[in-house]
């Protein structure tokens, strides 16, 4: 019997479900607003994360956070593996860092930007995507570090591959 996605999302550990609801919130957040105010000529403006000067960043830590939720969802869904055991958790933590250092980027632009143009201002959805990138950011650390320990674990704490005998060996004594 085919169980649903959503007991199988209920199986996750709780650092991939954090780290999938940052990205998530992330993604979410790009479509609210990030700079807004008064601009030239008294017109009220208001510009999400898809919109004005950071459309291209917007865009670019849109696709590396649904990437990054992809690598979850599609296993769960039935479909094949995005990446390989190995490698999953570096390549989500490589993407989560360059979805930082693009909400960071972004940041500096909209920043200077509202220093120039003293009527306009950063709204919520700059915070919190920035926020949920550095969430998501350390909890794909995180989990990139429990993957590596793991591997040395098993490593160093392999099971013999020769069952022993219950028994105690017989030595001559001379």
């Amino acid at each position: 019997m085919q169980e649903g996605i959503s007991k199988k999302i209920s199986r996750l550990s709780l650092e991939e479900k954090v780290l999938n609801g940052a990205c998530l919130a992330s993604v979410v957040f790009l479509f609210f607003p990030w700079v807004g105010g008064e601009w030239l000529g008294g017109q009220i403006v208001r510009y999400n994360g898809l919109g004005f000067f950071t459309s291209f960043i917007g865009v670019c830590i849109m696709l590396l956070h649904v990437f990054t939720i992809l690598v979850t969802l599609v296993p769960l869904s039935g479909g094949p593996a995005l990446l390989h055991k190995d490698s999953k958790h570096i390549v989500r933590f490589v993407a989560n860092l360059l979805a930082c250092v693009l909400c960071v980027a972004a940041w500096s632009v909209l920043t200077k930007f509202t220093f120039e143009f003293s009527r306009l201002q950063i709204h919520f959805g700059m915070y919190v995507t920035l926020i949920g990138s550095v969430v998501a950011l350390l909890y794909s650390f995180l989990l990139h570090m429990d993957a590596k320990r793991k591997d040395v674990h098993d490593l160093f704490h392999q099971q013999p591959d020769v069952p022993e005998s219950l028994e105690p060996e017989q030595h001559r004594i001379r």
